[in-house]
């Protein structure tokens, strides 16, 4: 019963901050949060570092991914430091890699792409598991199950990757071909839903002068997706199924990220078939090899002892920790600039 109520709130939370992202983020005042001021210049005024949105609501995606690992896995029975030491791990080879990856895929700087950060991620897990289980035993305690760990971060990626397309929405990246350039099939098929971006900061317009036009809603398409297949990989991990629930989060997540890549308009280098598919290929592969060779255990987890963990003053602290070192990566524009004077009133003197 625990487990039913758990999933349906969180699907309702979900669902309610998706459809309030597609109503609203594409719009031009959701892209830059709020201007720092930097160096003066000649004029009289100040450069400004631009904070976004994006920013904000990836950090939101990270910490709710972290929130959701550190239910699952201490639900299994993992210890609260283990979890701790290996979030911490795991984020610091996935938050660089966003960066490397797509730089060396795109041969752009200020770009990022969560798809590398995933295959980076997921191939490193295991060694960082094997790491932390035969080095670390006296400060984590006792060793980690490779499936178990690894669905449970599947899952919280599957999440956390879908509630991060908002974060898309707001700068306008990740964006679908336009309709009036799909066939009339898919102009029949999203005429009703499809996206409009406003404001030419935004990257769909000063990458590919799409802003105004409709085109194929790729990022809800993927959080909406996204986002039900984990909540289907929680269940299957809550009734101990853990490598149904790897091989079910993966497998669905990159099937659709080989098959998006088709949809979409924006730049993803100058190839036939985009390393992103590649990568997305081999992590399927990967999803499937863990769980034909690893036999998990079968205790069943317990919902309440991962929600207690959440709960936990130190729990809390990582989880605001993680929100503010994304936001510091991903939500200082080096995309767009900004220039603030200053004036007294003198009226109000």
């Amino acid at each position: 019963m625990e487990q039913l109520v758990f999933i349906t709130l969180l699907g309702g939370i979900i669902a309610a901050a998706i459809w309030w992202g597609a109503v609203t983020l594409p719009g031009e005042k959701w892209q830059i949060m709020a201007v720092v001021p930097s160096s003066p210049t000649s004029q009289g005024s100040c450069q400004g570092m631009n904070l976004t949105y994006y920013g904000a609501l990836s950090a939101t995606a990270y910490s709710f991914a972290v929130m959701i690992f550190i239910i699952l896995a201490t639900a299994a029975g993992v210890s609260p430091a283990w979890v701790g030491i290996f979030t911490g791990l795991i984020l610091a080879v996935c938050i660089p890699a966003s960066r490397i990856v797509a730089r060396l895929v795109e041969k752009k700087n200020g770009t990022l792409t969560v798809g590398g950060a995933v295959f980076v991620g997921t191939l490193t897990a295991p060694l960082i598991i094997f790491f932390i289980n035969n080095t670390l035993g006296i400060i984590a305690g006792p060793p980690a199950h490779v499936t178990v760990l690894l669905a449970a971060i599947s899952i919280a990626y599957a999440f956390g990757e879908g509630m991060g397309r908002l974060a898309c929405l707001s700068f306008g990246c990740c964006y679908g071909k336009p309709l009036n350039q799909c066939s009339s099939r898919v102009r029949k098929l999203f005429g009703r839903f499809c996206l409009v971006f406003h404001g030419k900061t935004k990257k769909i317009a000063y990458a590919s002068n799409l802003d105004g036009q409709q085109v194929i809603p790729i990022q809800i398409i993927t959080a909406i997706l996204y986002s039900a297949c984990a909540l289907v990989g929680t269940w299957l991990f809550l009734a101990g199924h853990f490598g149904a629930a790897l091989v079910e989060t993966l497998v669905v997540t990159q099937v659709w990220r080989i098959v998006s890549e088709f949809f979409r308009a924006d730049f993803r280098g100058n190839f036939t078939i985009t390393p992103y598919q590649i990568m997305a290929g081999i992590t399927i592969l990967f999803a499937l090899a863990v769980s034909l060779f690893t036999a998990p255990p079968q205790d069943l987890p317990r919902l309440y002892t991962g929600l207690y963990t959440l709960w936990s003053p130190g729990a809390l602290l990582a989880v605001e920790l993680v929100w503010i070192i994304a936001f510091l990566f991903t939500g200082r524009s080096s995309v767009t600039g900004a220039r603030i004077s200053f004036h007294v009133q003198e009226d109000k003197i």
